[in-house]
């Protein structure tokens, strides 16, 4: 079986970036994390042991000189002390648990210092992805020339229709030259004329450095949940800001809001947070009734939502992400994350909807893991966390009651 993963920074740039505020923030923090498999996938017998295969080799993979001298390139905000710690990282398969049960569904956990484990997800999703593809003998049907015009076809469309957009498709790509390819047909379409939109790069680091794209990401959910974790969801958009803050000085500057719905992170976000970040991204809920939500409380605070960035990345694809820009223009400055639509859009290929979800933290080693996490979606009913979890998040916030799953929900 071929490696999967080969390159340290084949991943996504928020990985990366959230990493290094962990350090600087909550460096003896212990995390635990569960992949979730949201189309109840029978794996082939075997596959958890090929996984665990990828996950050794990726023991050999360490960052080069040239991704080091590529990120000081093009991402200044980053502080020199973390790439000196890159330098000593090292995967260690120990970290994680991998198995099938009876029905052979596949169960991933992982849990270890939160610094060490943050750089797992990413790349075990990828690697789970394309196994699958891989071991399922599904691997003919990925035309690489016919993918490399229909990316190009999508890009054309996004480009004449003004949208300024950028690759999120690490993590459930088919494989590698898949969103290798989507990128090269992205990039190539984009120097073609002059168009009224912009593709801006991809949240793939390696990939962006492999064809000298601009690698873009901020923030995931994890880093809000986790906080939220370890002090309680009514502050942890609070804490979040003023810890992202602190580490990168007003770079990176658009923030993930929804990690425990609208209302509380509106509580959170104060006048000065509003001037302090360049706009938020959409991730749940309806586009348009969130970017209204989001305009209103910029009025509130006297800021002209029209200068504000908000960026979109709630399961597009090109026709949405169209639409939601014929509608956005005007009221912000709307920029769109596309993902699985980019990365595995084959024809007879179903693409995976699989994720690996941080569900429980604690401050320090010596702590127990008492208190666990969840995120609160602005989707109904699609929380994600145990149930007793959510409901003891949503009291604390007074979110609104709803019938909490009893599993994982997308």
């Amino acid at each position: 079986m071929k490696q999967i993963i080969n390159h340290f920074t084949d991943d996504d740039l928020y990985k990366l970036t959230m990493c290094c505020a962990v350090i600087d923030n909550f460096p003896r923090a212990q995390v635990k994390y569960e992949f979730v498999d949201r189309n109840n996938t029978v794996y082939p017998k075997g596959f958890a042991e090929l996984v665990e295969e990828q996950v050794e080799l990726l023991e050999q993979v360490i960052i080069t000189d040239e991704e080091i001298a590529f990120m000081r390139r093009k991402c200044y905000y980053i502080p020199d002390w973390f790439y000196k710690y890159l330098r000593g990282y090292r995967f260690n398969h120990e970290w994680m648990h991998i198995w099938q049960d009876e029905a052979a569904h596949l169960h991933i956990e992982f849990e270890g210092n939160w610094s060490d484990t943050i750089l797992l997800e990413v790349k075990v999703l990828a690697i789970v992805s394309e196994l699958y593809y891989i071991v399922t003998g599904q691997t003919d049907k990925l035309d690489y020339d016919d993918y490399y015009r229909k990316s190009r076809a999508k890009a054309e469309r996004l480009l004449e229709a003004g949208c300024v957009f950028s690759d999120f498709g690490t993590r459930r790509r088919a494989s590698f030259d898949a969103e290798d390819t989507a990128v090269r047909a992205m990039k190539e379409c984009s120097q073609s004329r002059e168009w009224p939109g912009k593709f801006v790069g991809t949240s793939n680091v390696y990939i962006a450095m492999k064809h000298d794209l601009t690698p873009v990401g901020t923030m995931a959910h994890e880093f809000v949940c986790a906080i939220g974790g370890m002090f309680g969801p009514q502050m942890a958009n609070h804490l979040a800001m003023n810890a992202w803050r602190n580490t990168f000085r007003g770079a990176l500057g658009t923030y993930l809001y929804d990690s425990f719905g609208w209302d509380i992170f509106a509580l959170n976000f104060s006048e000065d947070f509003a001037n302090l970040f360049k706009g938020l991204r959409v991730d749940s809920g309806d586009n348009i009734d969130q970017l209204n939500k989001i305009a209103a409380k910029y009025r509130s605070f006297g800021i002209d939502p029209a200068t504000k960035q908000v960026i979109f990345s709630n399961a597009l694809d090109t026709d949405r992400a169209i639409e939601i820009q014929r509608e956005a223009k005007g009221l912000c400055l709307p920029s769109f994350g596309i993902g699985t639509h980019f990365s595995n859009d084959f024809a007879g290929i179903r693409p995976m909807n699989i994720v690996i979800k941080l569900v429980a933290v604690k401050i320090t080693e010596a702590w127990p893991f008492y208190n666990d996490t969840c995120k609160l979606s602005e989707d109904k009913g699609k929380h994600t966390g145990k149930p007793e979890v959510i409901r003891r998040f949503m009291e604390a916030i007074h979110m609104e009651e709803e019938d909490v799953p009893v599993k994982w929900l997308p």
